[in-house]
């Protein structure tokens, strides 16, 4: 198992880092247990959840992974040295989290003091924004015309950003949280932290986690290129598209307890003809270079440059096994040209 410093930090984190947002959803307590003794085993010190989880979100999933979590640490005390655990808080829009609002240092000091509660320990080594309070590009809003810039107060977004910069170092100060990380932010999110952080004497941003996989690449060059001179280290969530790249759900195929098979937030809204073709040609290079689907956009996402660890779920032991696998796998010149030329034919088809 390969290790890297999270940012500017002196975390050493696991390339491969344990989701856990389906623990309470579609695994129960004694699946999580067994997904993280196994994870554990293999060299993985890397787990990530979120006061949002389980996921799909709703007022009755709120909490539950961490509780799952906190259970396994309240009977494993001695190991909690093991693991670098992370979470977040969550955004705004959720009306059962904090009526919806903004994240605001009042909004950190309460949230991470109940995820602490609820995951039994003392610290949480990696605190993170779940997403920003201005709309981001994210979750299918990256395609042009969806959003106006030009429109977004940046200077009173600066303000609450300095904010909570302010809570989080109250946190770390506190011995709470130990570095703090964003998800689901831009370019200019990552920069206007570090900016605040650095005139203000404020934590640091170490990390971002956003989307990124196959069918998804947004982010490839400009906002990795910036993560890599910035020194924040880049975390691919859903690095198989929520399973999509698993091939299970091609043909409209609906494998019974599949996320896919569950009512969704936003609906099926990447379901659509073009990423079934895109999936099926990658099936067939998979096929051809004797890979399954999850090993080969697994281990392709390892591969790109400037990705520091990818955050990987699984719902068996036997998928997690599977997607351990693929970060041992190289993948050969021809078989990046066979990628390559599927990506240039469906280019961010969701």
């Amino acid at each position: 198992m390969k290790h890297i410093t999270l940012g500017q930090s002196n975390l050493k984190v696991s390339n491969i880092c344990l989701g856990s947002m389906t623990w309470g959803t579609q695994n129960n307590q004694d699946d999580a247990n067994q997904q993280i003794e196994y994870a554990l085993a293999a060299g993985i010190n890397f787990i990530d959840t979120a006061e949002m989880y389980a996921a799909p979100p709703s007022p009755e999933t709120y909490g539950k992974t961490e509780k799952i979590i906190g259970h396994w640490l309240a009977n494993n005390k001695q190991r909690r040295s093991e693991l670098i655990l992370t979470s977040k808080i969550a955004g705004n829009g959720l009306p059962w989290v904090r009526n919806g609002g903004d994240i605001t240092g009042e909004a950190i000091i309460q949230s991470v003091d109940a995820s602490l509660a609820r995951l039994q320990t003392d610290y949480i080594d990696l605190y993170q924004l779940h997403w920003p309070n201005r709309t981001s590009p994210h979750f299918s809003k990256h395609w042009p015309g969806m959003l106006k810039f030009t429109e977004v107060d940046a200077k009173q977004h600066s303000a609450q950003m300095l904010e909570i910069l302010q809570a989080l170092d109250s946190c770390v100060k506190a011995g709470k949280i130990r570095y703090c990380g964003l998800s689901d932010d831009t370019t200019w999110g990552i920069n206007e932290f570090i900016r605040l952080s650095e005139q203000h004497q404020l934590p640091r941003i170490v990390s971002i986690q956003n989307e990124f996989n196959l069918l998804h690449t947004k982010d490839w060059p400009y906002l990795i290129e910036n993560c890599v001179h910035a020194n924040v280290s880049y975390l691919p969530w859903s690095p198989l598209a929520g399973g999509v790249l698993s091939g299970k759900y091609l043909n409209g195929a609906r494998p019974e307890g599949s996320r896919w098979s569950k009512a969704q937030r936003n609906g099926l809204f990447r379901d659509n003809a073009t990423v079934n073709q895109a999936v099926s040609a990658y099936m067939e290079i998979a096929q051809k270079h004797d890979l399954s689907m999850a090993q080969l956009a697994l281990a392709w996402c390892n591969q790109v440059d400037g990705v520091a660890s990818s955050i990987i779920g699984a719902t068996s032991l036997v998928q997690l096994e599977e997607n351990i696998s693929a970060f041992d796998k190289s993948l050969s010149e021809e078989l990046l040209s066979d990628i390559d030329s599927v990506m240039r034919q469906y280019p961010v088809p969701f």
